[in-house]
């Protein structure tokens, strides 16, 4: 009738886990039915309300209401406290919650009750594994083994847990039954070097090695097994003498030539290290993401003045193999464009970016360095393109937005520009520097829209997550200069863009035309000079601007040369034509 009623109400699924748990159960409960009844009142335990209990308690296990099966298996101990199955279960379910230290107990007592059953030995190991009470495992091995002598792993585990102990001889007798039951495996062997490395004696852990190479002179993993204990014992000799058997014995075998690789680093022969890993990495069997670790790890030295050269090389020549023997990973492209990069080979390492993409567009990282090179080339479709469908991919990623509507920005297109850059400062929380950016584009946009206060609310948001972003300094201060507004801040914020950047002839002219403002029209004239002197080109607007100043300190005949000079610069302005007209300042 319980089986019947349950089956109404639940899946397929779980009447079979139900079903299977009870079966799995009738063997404890079988002990009720074969007990007889006990007369005393005070020893009487009543099997058929035991059994029923049981059964509810399995089935709240069985849906996963443990704690109704938890309150049900404790009832069943009130009736019978020495009921095994009910402390069992009871573990179980403190196991499955992390009780450890309350599992414990109970099947500490469901042993004594039942010494003899494997189930709950194993659980009482588990318990003291995971609660890290390493000391009483040797004994709950020794009970499995008695058990169940036949079954090797109770062999392993008793080993380890002595192992664990430091008992390295105890540990070393095991293994020997274990040998004495399976023979010599490569398991025994590498836990038997294990002991001996720990109890320092090298040539014992060697030893074993050197038989299985005799007995399988041809398995090249016993020889890079020896050749890895001699190296990290410092005997690096004896270590290449047995890589130099192996690559005899398998001249192809990648493994062999990266360890080849590693010793003779050690030993500073560059040459003949690079020379096996480029035999390692020609080999198709390698593992890719191996061989991109080791190019990866050229990466620090690309920093060091005295290694960059070297490394460059090496990386850049390591990850053309990569690719050309792993022509359809994605990963292998990326990475030859990132090792281009850092050999200022930008036009190949976007080609190599773009095959990647092709390969796997779902890597972000890929998209994003593609279109930064686009950005650095000033290459703004590409930018808009590439930026573009890389955000169908990933809407939420701020640098992608910032570069896209920097590169609307630049082709004046301003409403679209806002639309990304707002969307950039709507999804970044954490990057400064990319809030900071994107709130200085904001204000130019804005200026260009000319909304004046949008523009000046985002220059200051700028500088709050910047207050160095020495380009927010320069436009915002020459705006509001231009507007004649706030000249004092407009003057402070010149003043600091110079001293981030010195010698740049914008952030000089800027600082100089506001000092004009100002009427502090000497130490304009000085800025301006500067500004002149480290100007790429001849600058229409700066010449125009000297000639201003000049002006205003009274050398109305150098003011005039200089405004004639920003005419054949190139200035179509009218006020220019009249300060050349009339011989006067105009605005």
């Amino acid at each position: 009738m319980i089986v019947r009623g349950y089956s109404q109400s639940k899946t397929k699924a779980q009447q079979k886990k139900y079903l299977l748990c009870i079966g799995f159960c009738c063997l404890f409960l079988n002990s009720f039915a074969q007990s007889p009844k006990k007369t005393s009142v005070e020893t009487s335990v009543d099997s058929d309300a035991v059994e029923n209990l049981f059964l509810s308690a399995l089935r709240e296990k069985t849906i996963e209401n443990k704690i109704q099966a938890a309150d049900l298996f404790n009832k069943i101990l009130v009736i019978d406290p020495a009921n095994d199955a009910a402390l069992y279960e009871l573990a179980n379910i403190d196991k499955q919650q992390n009780k450890y230290t309350e599992a414990q107990p109970l099947l500490e007592k469901a042993v004594t009750i039942k010494p003899d059953n494997e189930w709950y030995w194993s659980a009482l190991a588990d318990v003291y594994e995971k609660s890290n009470n390493i000391a009483k495992l040797d004994n709950v091995f020794a009970q499995l083994i008695r058990i169940n002598p036949d079954k090797v792993d109770y062999y392993y585990d008793k080993a380890n847990a002595y192992f664990l102990s430091n008992k390295y001889d105890e540990a070393l007798g095991v293994y020997d039954q274990i040998e004495k039951i399976s023979g010599t495996t490569d398991d025994l062997i590498l836990n038997r070097q294990k002991i001996y490395l720990k109890q320092g004696k090298v040539d014992k852990a060697a030893a074993g090695l050197e038989q299985m190479i005799a007995t399988n002179p041809g398995q090249v993993k016993y020889y890079l097994l020896l050749a890895e204990i001699y190296t990290s014992n410092n005997a690096s000799d004896k270590a290449l003498k047995i890589l130099e058997q192996a690559r005899s014995v398998d001249p192809n075998n990648a493994l062999v030539h990266l360890a080849l690789a590693d010793n003779y680093r050690e030993k500073n022969n560059i040459d003949a290290s690079y020379k096996e890993l480029q035999l390692a990495f020609t080999n198709p069997d390698l593992n890719i993401d191996q061989k991109i670790r080791i190019v990866v790890g050229y990466f620090p030295k690309f920093s060091e003045p005295k290694a960059r050269s070297g490394a460059l090389a090496s990386a850049l020549e390591l990850s053309r193999i990569i690719v050309n023997i792993h022509p359809t990973e994605a990963k292998a492209y990326a990475l030859y464009a990132d090792v281009l990069v850092q050999n200022e080979k930008y036009d190949e390492a976007k080609t190599n970016y773009a095959k990647s993409i092709a390969l796997n567009g779902q890597v972000y990282e890929t998209r994003e360095q593609l279109v930064r090179i686009e950005m650095s080339n000033n290459d703004m479709d590409g930018v808009i393109k590439d930026g573009e469908t890389a955000l169908s991919f990933f809407p939420n990623q701020g640098w992608m937005n910032y570069f896209v509507g920097t590169a609307w920005m630049q082709k004046k297109e301003y409403k679209k520009a806002l639309s990304y850059l707002k969307n950039t400062v709507s999804v970044e929380f954490q990057d400064k520097e990319l809030l900071s950016l994107s709130y200085s584009q904001l204000g130019d946009c804005y200026h260009a829209m000319q909304d004046n206060k949008s523009s000046d609310v985002s220059y200051d948001k700028s500088l709050s997550f910047n207050p160095d972003n020495k380009y927010t300094l320069n436009n915002y201060a020459y705006y509001l200069s231009v507007r004649g507004e706030q000249l004092d801040k407009a003057s402070a914020m010149a003043k600091h863009a110079n001293e981030l950047e010195a010698d740049n002839a914008s952030f000089e002219d800027t600082y100089a035309w506001i000092l004009f403002k100002q009427k502090n029209y000497k130490d304009a004239k000085v800025w301006m000079e500067k500004a002149l002197q480290h100007g790429k080109n001849k600058s229409a607007v700066q010449t125009e601007h000297y000639g201003d100043i000049l002006f205003y300190l009274g050398d109305t005949e150098g003011a005039v040369q200089n405004w004639k000079k920003a005419k054949e610069y190139g200035s179509t302005s009218p006020a220019l034509d009249r300060k050349i007209n009339e011989k006067k300042y105009s605005e």
